[in-house]
Parts: C-alpha cells; sequence; structure tokens
C-alpha cells in the first residue's frame, strides 16, 4: 500500500495541504522528522540507501532460510510448524481469545470516551482521502480475497453434519439442537462465519492501525511498529528491541502475502478452467502469480493516489455488481430475510461467542481449527493491514476512525457473506434430491474450496452467457483484489526497512514485490504453502505480546496527553 504521495500544488511548502486534499510529503512534517535516530539508521549512500541495512540483511536472510528450509524438505517443515502450531492451539488458545477480546474492548472504550476526539495528526489536520475513497481502500486492503475464497466454503463446511475432518462441522449449531440440514443449521452457518469475519477480527486491525496513526502522526514518530512501543520504553524504539518488531511486521508481510498469493492463483486458475478451459495446474498457477506480481509491483511504484486508490474503488464497484447479481438472480426475498435474521443473531451473540473457550474434545478440535487459526491470521496480518490503514487515515479523529475502520467494511463482509453463502445454502436446501444434495457441498466436503464459488455460480442460472459472465466477474474481482493486497504489502514491508519513510525507494519496492511473488512460486511448486501458512499462524504468538503491549502504549499516552493538556 503505497504511501509515496505528493501533492499537486503546495510543494516547497512544509504542511501546506494540496487542493486534491494531498500533503507535499518532501516538506512536510512527515518527512522532516526523518532526522536525528530515525535519520542515522538509515543509510545515506550506496546500494542501501534510504533502507537500515541491518533490517534489510536480516529480512531477507529469514526469508531466504525459510524458502529454502521448507523446499528442501516439505514435510519435515510442515511437521515442525504443524507441532508449533498444535501446540499454540493446543495450550494458548485462551491467549489468543483474550487478547483478540482485549482488542475489541479497547476500541469500544476509546470510541465512547473522551479520547474520541483526539485527531491523529495536528489539531487542525483534515483528512487526505473523501470518505468514499477511505472506505474502498479500507475495505480491499483487510477482506480482500477471503471474500470469495470462503463466502461459499465456509458457511457450507458449518451447514453440513458430514464430520469429514474428524470433528463436528459446527459445534454452536450441534449445541442449540440445530442438527439437521435446514434453515435454523443454515442460521448458524452464517453465524458462525459472521463471528470469525466480524468485529472480533477487524478490532485487532483497528488497535494496531490506530497504534500506528496516533504516534505516526499525532507524535511524530516514525510510522512504524515500534513507535507504538516509544511510551514504554522511550528512545530504545530505536534499538534491536525496535528492529525486532519491525521485523516481526515484515515477515507477517511476507508470508501473509505469498500465502495469499498461492490461494488466490488456484481459484483464479479454477475461474480461467470454467472461462476458457484452461488446464487449472501449477503452471497456470505460476504464470498468474507472476502476472499479479508484475501488476502488483508497477501498482506499488505509482502510489497510493494512482494505483492503489483507483484499483480499490474499482473493487467496490465491481464487488457491487456482482452482489447483485447474485442478490436478484437469487431467491431476492429469502435472502434478505436470511441476511437480517443472521446478522441480528450474530450482533446478540457475538460477545459471548468471543469468550467461549472449548473443553469438549470435539468442540475443541473445531475451535482450534477455525476460530483459533482465523485469531492467528488476523493478528499476523494487523502489522501489514494496521499500516495501511494508519497510512491513509491521517487527520481523522480516534472516534472516527475506528467507528469507520471497525463497522463499515464489517458491514459489508456480513452482507456479503449472507448473500453468497445464503445463495449456496438455498440451493442446498432445496436440492431436487433432498437437502444437502446440490453437489456444492461435496466440494466443500473434499477440500475444494475455490471450485465451490464457480459451482454455485453455475447452478444459480440456466443461460450459459449469463453464468459465463458472472464468473469471468468473480475472476477478475479476484485478480484486482489481489494486486491491491500485494502491492499494499509490499509499500508496507518497504516502508518498515526504510525506518517509516512515507516514501521508500522505488528500486526496493520492486525488489520486494518481484521478490514476494518469486517466494509463493517457488514454495507452491515445492508444496511448501501448507508450511508457510502454518508458520504465518504460529509467528501470531510473539506479534500478539507486540500488541497488547501497543494497547498498553497508547492508553498511557492518551492519559498523559490529556492530563498535560489539562
Amino acid at each position: 500500500m503505497s504511501v509515496g504521495m505528493r501533492g499537486s500544488k503546495g510543494a516547497g511548502q512544509p504542511g501546506r495541504v494540496a487542493e486534491d486534499g494531498q500533503g507535499d510529503y518532501r516538506c512536510s512534517p512527515m518527512r522532516e522528522h526523518l532526522t536525528g535516530r530515525r535519520r542515522r539508521a538509515t543509510a545515506d549512500g550506496g546500494p542501501w540507501k534510504g533502507l537500515n541495512p541491518a533490517m534489510a540483511l536480516a529480512a531477507k536472510g529469514v526469508v531466504l532460510a525459510f524458502v529454502l528450509g521448507t523446499v528442501w524438505d516439505v514435510e519435515a517443515a510442515g511437521a515442525v510448524f504443524g507441532r508449533i502450531r498444535d501446540w499454540i492451539e493446543g495450550t494458548l488458545d485462551w491467549f489468543y481469545i483474550l487478547t483478540v477480546c482485549a482488542a475489541l474492548f479497547t476500541c469500544l472504550f476509546l470510541v465512547c470516551s473522551r479520547f474520541g476526539k483526539v485527531r491523529l495528526g495536528d489539531d487542525d489536520s483534515t483528512p487526505e482521502f473523501r470518505t468514499s475513497s477511505w472506505i474502498a481502500m479500507l475495505f480491499s486492503a483487510g477482506v480482500g480475497i477471503g471474500l470469495l475464497f470462503f463466502s461459499i466454503a465456509e458457511p457450507l463446511f458449518y451447514f453440513d453434519t458430514a464430520q469429514s475432518a474428524g470433528y463436528p462441522n459446527n459445534p454452536v449449531a450441534d449445541l442449540a439442537g440445530a442438527v439437521s440440514p435446514d434453515e435454523r443449521r443454515a442460521l448458524h452457518a452464517v453465524r458462525v462465519t459472521y463471528f470469525h469475519w466480524g468485529i472480533h477480527g477487524w478490532g485487532v486491525y483497528v488497535v494496531v492501525g490506530l497504534c500506528l496513526a496516533y504516534f505516526g502522526y499525532r507524535k511524530k514518530l516514525p510510522l512504524t511498529l515500534r513507535s507504538a512501543l516509544h511510551p514504554l520504553i522511550g528512545d530504545r524504539i530505536y534499538g534491536p528491541l525496535g528492529d525486532l518488531a519491525d521485523l516481526l511486521a515484515v515477515f507477517g508481510g511476507v508470508f501473509g502475502i505469498a500465502t495469499s498469493l498461492g490461494l488466490g492463483a488456484s481459484q483464479m486458475a479454477a475461474g480461467l478452467d470454467v472461462l476458457l478451459g484452461v488446464d487449472p495446474g501449477l503452471v497456470t498457477q505460476v504464470v498468474l502469480i507472476a502476472a499479479v506480481s508484475l501488476a502488483a509491483t508497477l501498482s506499488a511504484v505509482s502510489g497510493v493516489r494512482r494505483g492503489i486508490r483507483i484499483l480499490s474503488e474499482w473493487n467496490i464497484v465491481l464487488s457491487i455488481v456482482l452482489l447483485g447479481a447474485f442478490l436478484f438472480l437469487g431467491p431476492f426475498a429469502w435472502l434478505v430475510r436470511f441476511v437480517a435474521t443472521s446478522i441480528g443473531e450474530y450482533l446478540w451473540h457475538a460477545v459471548p461467542m468471543g469468550f467461549r473457550i472449548a473443553d469438549e474434545p470435539g468442540e475443541a478440535a473445531w475451535q482450534n481449527a477455525w476460530t483459533i487459526f482465523y485469531w492467528g491470521w488476523w493478528i499476523s496480518w494487523a502489522p501489514f493491514v494496521g499500516t495501511f490503514i494508519a497510512r491513509i487515515s491521517r487527520g481523522r479523529t480516534l472516534r472516527e476512525f475506528i467507528l469507520g475502520v471497525m463497522f463499515v467494511p464489517t458491514g459489508l463482509a456480513l452482507v456479503w457473506f449472507g448473500i453468497f453463502g445464503g445463495n449456496a445454502l438455498h440451493l442446498e436446501l432445496n436440492a431436487p434430491g433432498g437437502a444437502g444434495t446440490a453437489g456444492i457441498i461435496e466440494l466443500v466436503r473434499d477440500a475444494n474450496y475455490e471450485a465451490a464459488l464457480y459451482a454455485t455460480i453455475g447452478r444459480m442460472s440456466d443461460s450459459g452467457w449469463l453464468t459465463w459472465t458472472m464468473s469471468a466477474m468473480a475472476t477478475l474481482l479476484l485478480a484486482t483484489w489481489f494486486i491491491t493486497s500485494s502491492d499494499s504489502g509490499t509499500l508496507v514491508i518497504t516502508t518498515f526497512l526504510s525506518m517509516g519513510d512515507p516514501d521508500p525507494p522505488r528500486r526496493f519496492r520492486v525488489v520486494w514485490g518481484l521478490g514476494v511473488g518469486v517466494v509463493a512460486a517457488v514454495l507452491l511448486l515445492a508444496d511448501g504453502l501448507q508450511a508457510l501458512q502454518t508458520a504465518a499462524i504460529a509467528a501470531a504468538l510473539p506479534v500478539s505480546v507486540v500488541l497488547l503491549v501497543m494497547i498498553a502504549g497508547l492508553l498511557r499516552s492518551l492519559v498523559g496527553e490529556r492530563s498535560a493538556n489539562g
């Protein structure tokens, strides 16, 4: 997500905002603060100019070591990371649950408190982006590919009763007595999906983004993870502890984006198979990764105001069109009632669901495989997504930031899952051979998640051209979402390695943009993406500790600022 934004007017005048709402960062306070310790931490010349050499070398070294180690023995690497993940899920599930809940309740406290009026920047600063563009970028960065990859597969998995994974598909529904494949179980299936994609996960993103924006724009510290630790360790953020915090964010960004590229390539390949009869095998997936990586790198070089903003707005337009097709071509009245009822049930049960820690073996296995996995995934992605959210939110108040980031993308995601998942559930509920015989659920049982979306589209209409058009729209949307996720990650990575420089060197954006694509392709060919995904979840443990420290630092700084101002 590009942080290289410049105004067309006002150049040479520090702090002045251009007519397009865009400040000239070459002369703004953000650029002026590349001084002192922060300036000395980056190289002034040579091949590393603009970057922290030690961090850049460490990041490349760890990524290279991970890739080589995984490729050398994929099974052994997967087993090691699997054991780490099993230990975390079996021993520290309560810690992940409490961390996510702590983030959520911190957000709710701040939005209702007197701190809500604090502005992310100087008291007279104004937002850089109009609200519609801001929301579009929030939505594309925070949800993206997951909406298409899991919108059909996840609700159908929870609706199923076959226990094909070796544990109950939906113990929440089982405990409520919804054990038959009927509409009641369908509501529980979507409700659990909402839970995993709702306010709990977004609360994690909000806290990280809020901390970075507050310390970066209001306290004039680097726009990196280390700055949130300043209230607790002071200038030691410029030492090894700060480097470690930022490197955790870099690793999470690289591994998370690489995993998403691999997952997205498989679904895009499935779409091309439906559309053009292209073999969806490894060759096609590697070509797609290369194409997306190249496009994302070009977008990253162009900046937020050009590539990322335009693509994000395009994502919203195309998403609305595809969502409308699913709504009006599906059982319209049933879907409206189903979505309203399921969202109401989710909001009513969200808090108790968030605190529940399973103790029965089957339920615990399900919770570890799904809820704890999701919480780890949200946490591991938080530094990457949070940095981008912070980057586009300068000038907004804490209250506006929290309400916008937490509830607008979440609301859109809930409607999306309700309509997409609701269509698939309706097809299964009303299948000619009886509930659960429409064929889509069989794909989910076989873990063929990427095909479930296109199977649903194929069963929604008898018109070949309409099915083809909707499939093409879905595939195109997959591509644009992947590009925005990848280019955002590239710019966040280089921002961290350049000590928060809002305009990191473009040559390093190219290196890291293409490099992440190479990592994804190599691991895909070596069948190591599962090991990478498992490693990313395991990496969420140290990030969760940093997250709690960030919350403490933010609250301490806000209280201190309030006291100083009387």
